[in-house]
């Protein structure tokens, strides 16, 4: 059954592991090998000393046994503490070396891994659990860190004394050493049937640990409704039973882990009781040139050498989990953006230009499109409003016009330019945007208008938050944080940060997706009317339910199920009679 098993076992490294490994040391330690040969050179010092230990020990026993010179056994003691002092420092050395380029080629990691998601696509971070990110980006490169630094390190410090002790073991009594080495076979093969069980399980517990981190912010960020709907016994419930699944999963890989050093153990009081053996039988025999002080040097070189292989070993079933790290960490560079610069890309185009919507397809999903030849024309300096039904596209099309996303058909142009083929920063540095989903940093109010433009002057940031209506609130609230999403401001009051941020970036072309759905009437009104001052002479984009909000919008469309079913002005629209009429008669009864 074993062997069995045996065979069907997959090798301790797969073409992914070590593509993965390749991938890790060609991009952040091939770079650092001077340094890497110093502390290769630390350790093989660490090695050489435990062998001339051996061999001092050897000629010491041979000085007690034999000679009973005082003064030679004195300077074979000096020696040898002379010899653990050398091993003392570079023992010091080589971890604090390797920590510290490990670390660094952590850190440069961690850089890349953030240059490389701030390029990827929104549909990304769409479809991806938070918990699932903050999970690469934080444990697994701080754990591959301390893999990297300690743990890889130790390893080879200790399979250099192996080698470097077993060379000596072997000078001292081949026959012995050849017996004792019977064993490596067996380790072999536990390793092996081992390793794949470890990786299963080490997939498993990330997978777990990051729907356990996604799980704590979705309760810390929802925690207004936990509350109002009285659910904190079915939150509990929830966040136990991931925290249970954690713990079983860290339970069975530590099994796992722990199959390795008693084979070791056991393998080891096997060696033993043949060195002894037949070691007491060579040194009692006068024609095997072994005596008792190499018997015991060789047994006490096993001691040496056992400990360490313990340690190698335990290394390769941790590095069978650290590989599951590594490939957690490399999926992430595996992704890659859609949305990226032509090679022919321009950075000039008409800013103010019209915005051209040409037979657009697209959908979120290839079997269920929500525009199919679409056509709108949003005219350069005059204000288009969209409105209709929730689920109708119209937030849609302004993550289309700012390429969040790229049309599966068609052509979006601006002032007759593509935007597919415009420098993805040129296109959108020329918008500001008031979006729905409104991001509020925890810091103060004014760092949060100022945000968008973080070199814009203290006139220039008040004269922002004078026209959101929002300055009154900055005086009141000083530099006070907002509170983690800004759960200290009400809805009304985050909508008006945001659009302070579209009168302090001030760009070309304004985007309003519905940038007054929070508002009270009064505030509404007054938002109203220093946003005519911004859009003025401005190509404006505005979504939104409140027809009211749209009347003197220089053209209007009306979408239904992804299609533009009525246009034209609130008057023409209104004498229509048809969907827009309807939608304006009902809203208009529900304020009176």
């Amino acid at each position: 059954m074993v062997f069995s098993r045996f065979r069907k076992a997959k090798p301790l490294f797969s073409e992914k592991d070590r593509e993965n490994l390749r991938w890790f040391w060609d991009n952040y330690l091939k770079s650092k090998s001077p340094w890497l040969l110093v502390v290769l050179g630390t350790i093989l010092v660490q090695g050489v000393a435990y062998q001339q230990f051996l061999a001092l020990t050897e000629t010491g026993l041979r000085v007690i046994f034999e000679s009973g010179s005082a003064w030679e056994l004195a300077r074979v003691c000096a020696i040898v503490f002379l010899l653990f002092a050398v091993r003392g420092v570079m023992s010091y050395l080589s971890p604090r070396l390797s920590v510290w380029l490990a670390s660094n080629a952590v850190l440069e990691m961690r850089d890349d891994m953030i240059d490389h998601l701030m390029r990827l696509d929104l549909a990304f971070f769409e479809r991806t659990k938070s918990g699932h990110i903050i999970l690469r980006l934080v444990n697994q490169a701080q754990e591959l860190s301390t893999f990297v630094g300690q743990a890889t390190v130790n390893a080879i410090r200790d399979a250099v004394t192996v080698l470097i002790v077993s060379g000596y073991l072997i000078y001292l009594a081949p026959q012995l050493f050849l017996a004792a080495v019977m064993v490596i076979p067996v380790i072999i093969m536990m390793m092996i049937l081992v390793s794949e069980r470890i990786k299963h399980i080490q997939a498993n517990a990330e997978a777990a640990l990051g729907n356990y981190m996604t799980g704590i912010e979705e309760m810390a960020g929802g925690m207004r409704t936990v509350k109002i709907a009285s659910q904190e016994p079915s939150e509990k419930s929830r966040m136990q039973k991931a925290a249970r699944d954690i713990r079983s999963l860290s339970i069975r890989l530590q099994a796992a882990q722990a199959l390795v050093l008693p084979s070791i153990d056991f393998s080891s009081a096997f060696v033993y009781v043949l060195v002894i053996g037949g070691g007491g039988y060579m040194a009692l025999h006068a024609e095997y040139a072994l005596d008792s002080a190499g018997v015991i040097t060789f047994l006490l070189g096993l001691v040496l050498l056992f400990d360490p292989a313990r340690m190698v070993a335990q290394f390769f079933a941790r590095l069978q989990a650290s590989l599951i790290l590594l490939d957690g960490v490399r999926s992430l560079f595996r992704e890659t953006p859609t949305i990226t610069d032509a090679p022919d890309a321009v950075e000039e185009f008409d800013r103010e230009g019209d915005i051209v919507l040409r037979d657009i397809t697209f959908g979120y999903s290839p079997r269920a499109p929500l525009f199919k030849n679409l056509n709108m024309t949003f005219q350069g300096g005059k204000t288009t409003a969209i409105v209709g039904a929730t689920g109708s596209g119209k937030t849609t099309i302004l993550s289309l016009i700012a390429r969040l996303y790229n049309v599966k058909g068609g052509e979006i142009s601006i002032g007759g330019q593509p935007i597919d083929k415009l420098k993805i920063h040129a296109l959108r540095n020329a918008f500001s945007v008031v979006a729905q989903d409104i991001v509020i940093f925890n810091n103060s109010i004014w760092e949060n208008i100022r945000y968008v433009r973080p070199d814009a002057s203290e006139e220039e940031i008040w004269a922002a938050a004078e026209n959101a209506a929002i300055a009154d609130l900055i005086r009141d609230r000083g530099d006070a944080p907002v509170g983690p999403k800004g759960a200290q401001l009400s809805g009304g009051q985050k909508q008006r940060i945001a659009i302070a941020r579209a009168f302090l970036r001030s760009a070309p072309i304004l985007l309003l997706d519905e940038a007054t759905s929070a508002l009270d009437q009064r505030t509404e009104q007054r938002i109203r009317e220093t946003l005519s001052r911004l859009t003025h002479e401005k190509t404006t984009v505005v979504v939104t339910h409140r027809l009211s909000s749209v009347t003197e919008a220089d053209w209007i469309y009306v979408m239904e199920g992804g299609q533009v079913v009525e246009e034209g002005t609130h008057k023409e629209l209104i004498a229509a009679g048809g969907l827009y009429a309807s939608m304006y008669e009902a809203q208009k009864r529900g304020y009176d």
